[in-house]
């Protein structure tokens, strides 16, 4: 099993030991962004921004893939807020089209630097 990196320069350098995307196969395996703007690496603060930020830098990473939001097969969202959860839905409706991705959203307790929302995901090429 062969591993391909997958870097874009649009979207947040990693913030520990991993990479920001890994190509096995016709697979893309995303690693979860967060709302980082990856041209100053600060935060957004309003959670819609929060939100944006986080499909804006996915993109950018599928985009390196080679791929885009369609080629997405699975989406894992992470909260700290699940009374969010309704926004999200509709900031992601934004950005994908049936058929939707599989998906999972999950509350959690705490996120990398405080932030309210992250997403990995899946693409298929």
């Amino acid at each position: 099993m062969s591993k391909q990196v997958i870097h874009s320069d649009k979207a947040p350098a990693a913030i520990g030991p991993y990479s920001q995307a890994v190509r096995t196969g016709n697979l893309v395996f995303l690693s979860g962004q967060i709302p980082l703007n990856p041209e100053t690496m600060e935060i957004e603060h309003d959670f819609p921004a929060q939100v944006e930020r986080v499909f804006t830098n996915l993109l950018a990473v599928c985009q390196a893939a080679g791929g885009d939001f369609s080629n997405i097969v699975k989406l894992n969202i992470f909260l700290t807020d699940m009374e969010r959860f309704a926004e999200v839905n509709e900031i992601m409706k934004r950005y994908f089209t049936a058929p939707f991705p599989a998906r999972a959203a999950i509350a959690v307790r705490a996120l990398p630097r405080d932030v309210q929302i992250e997403i990995e995901g899946v693409m298929a090429l």
